[in-house]
């Protein structure tokens, strides 16, 4: 056994006390975290979580609500990218253990504020699923030349692809994702530089033909691409000094999302003009003006492994999600798996499965495109994000980043409120989380009885009787010594004390 002197203990006390200090200011160890992600690494990663499949069909959706002003809607969004992105930038270094906006809401405003949040999530994730099915199918009906049926047997087995992979535990692994993200970055690159010189200037004439309101109405449907910003906290383990490389990476994913989007709009409204609103797969249309009808079937497979990882990502979350919401009591407790130390609830999974099921069965019931499916999207997601933004008002120290927090909470709120009608749908799930989570409690496990301090009445011969004294233990050579010779000290000094002449004197 080492001696409190010896290297190794000394070795021992100065981990143990490094350990401690890490704990009590809530980092982890370096040790203890990998390292792997660089700077390309992590803005390809934070690009790929932003570039969804809505960027295949949401710039012919703004420029049937707004014509050209849908301009202004998209240059709008991407400057209100910055405060955005600054503001989770800041909430993921500072809040690393908050589970995504759901967490943070809960951080900074209570439970309550945990079951909005999540159930706009929740009830969010099987819509997102069918439009990414149904951009799928269109993208695939389009290539091969078939018709509407074809895209929505396409669309259908995309679908069951989505929950099939969820079923299995089957997830994109970071290489493919980079592999997809990089091919899309690619395909949008060169349909937005191939088609720039068959701009008609004519199309971009009158800016606002019905004045500013489609614009905000257009901004409301485009906010679907913007969402995505809180995706960065998901890297804050995996960089190394995330509050110098974050800003890095955010900075890099807003200018490469801004351009991108900015362009290929600028591109869609030019070339297509009102076609745009009536061309099933505009990213295609475009690509046959810049390159030809050679480009199709590859932009076609590239849409379907966006839209199938972007449906595979989004389900596995709200399965998680939802178990966390069933712990908390925001949801019915037989939603959580009791052992499962990943949170896939197999009873989640059939829930998500079921109401992408209903939501698909009535887009063909109604004969429903894919439009009015990511415009509910869009503003369910704006609810979420605001959420997120006021959060960081409540959340972040510095003023610096309490104004970008109030500045995206501002625009999130405008962006909501130019939705229209739909308002009402994220209000009225919000509202009934927050009925959920008031009515029910979530369940505390009942504190164990102690055990019984006497032992047990069958063996009363193990008991020690009350009048016999507990025998005390010997001590030591030295103690007893100096007890030996302090008694008569005392003795004599109390007797000294006591006598008579003592007093006198």
């Amino acid at each position: 056994m080492a001696r409190p002197g010896t290297p190794c203990r000394l070795a021992w006390r100065a981990a143990t006390e490094k350990r401690s200090l890490c704990e009590d200011r809530g980092q982890p160890m370096t040790s203890q975290v990998p390292r792997r992600l660089g700077f390309a690494h992590a803005t390809a990663l934070y690009v790929g979580a932003l570039l969804g499949p809505g960027v295949l069909t949401l710039p012919a959706l703004a420029a049937e609500v707004a014509g050209p002003g849908s301009l202004l809607a998209w240059a709008v969004l991407v400057a209100a990218s910055v405060p955005l992105a600054a503001t989770f930038t800041a909430l993921a270094i500072r809040h690393r253990q908050a589970a995504g906006i759901a967490g943070l809401a809960e951080l900074a405003f209570g439970r309550r504020a945990f079951a909005m949040v999540g159930w706009c999530f929740y009830c969010a994730t099987p819509i997102a699923a069918c439009a990414a099915a149904l951009i799928g199918g269109q993208y695939a009906a389009t290539a091969l030349g078939a018709g509407r049926p074809a895209g929505l047997a396409v669309a259908g087995g995309i679908l069951t692809a989505i929950f099939a992979a969820n079923v299995f535990g089957l997830h994109t692994s970071g290489r493919l994702q980079l592999g997809v993200v990089g091919a899309l970055v690619a395909m949008l690159s060169t349909a937005a530089i191939t088609a720039s010189p068959h701009v008609d200037a004519v199309n971009l004439h009158p800016l606002l033909p019905a004045g500013p309101v489609p614009v905000g109405r257009a901004a409301a449907v485009l906010f679907i691409a913007f969402s995505g910003w809180e995706a960065c906290g998901h890297l804050t383990d995996g960089v190394a000094r995330p509050a110098r490389t974050l800003p890095r990476v955010a900075a890099a994913a807003v200018v490469i999302v801004g351009v991108l989007y900015l362009g290929l709009a600028t591109v869609t409204v030019g070339v297509l003009g009102p076609t745009a609103a009536t061309t099933p797969a505009p990213f295609i249309a475009l690509l046959h003006h810049g390159i030809g009808a050679a480009a199709g079937p590859a932009a076609a497979v590239v849409a379907l492994l966006l839209t199938c990882g972007a449906g595979i990502t989004f389900v596995a979350g709200a399965i998680r999600l939802g178990d966390a919401l069933a712990r908390r009591g925001a949801l019915p407790a037989w939603l959580t798996t009791p052992g499962d130390p990943a949170g896939r609830s197999r009873r989640n999974l059939l829930i998500q499965a079921a109401a992408a099921m209903l939501v698909a069965a009535v887009c063909l019931g109604t004969h429903t495109g894919v439009g009015p499916l990511l415009r509910i999207l869009s503003v369910l997601l704006a609810a979420v994000t605001l959420a997120g933004a006021t959060a960081g008002i409540v959340l972040l120290p510095t003023w610096r980043r309490t104004a970008a927090a109030v500045i995206a909470s501002a625009v999130t709120a405008v962006v909501l409120g130019a939705a229209g009608p739909l308002v009402v749908v994220p209000a009225i799930v919000g509202a009934s989380g927050v009925t959920f989570a008031a009515v029910r409690r979530p369940q505390r496990r009942r504190p164990e009885p102690h055990p019984a301090v006497r032992p047990a009445a069958e063996a009363p011969w193990k008991r020690r009787p009350p009048h016999r004294a507990r025998r005390r233990r010997p001590l030591p050579a030295p103690r007893r010594l100096a007890r030996a010779t302090a008694g008569p000290a005392i003795a004599s000094g109390v007797a000294t004390a006591a006598s008579p002449t003592r007093a006198r004197r």
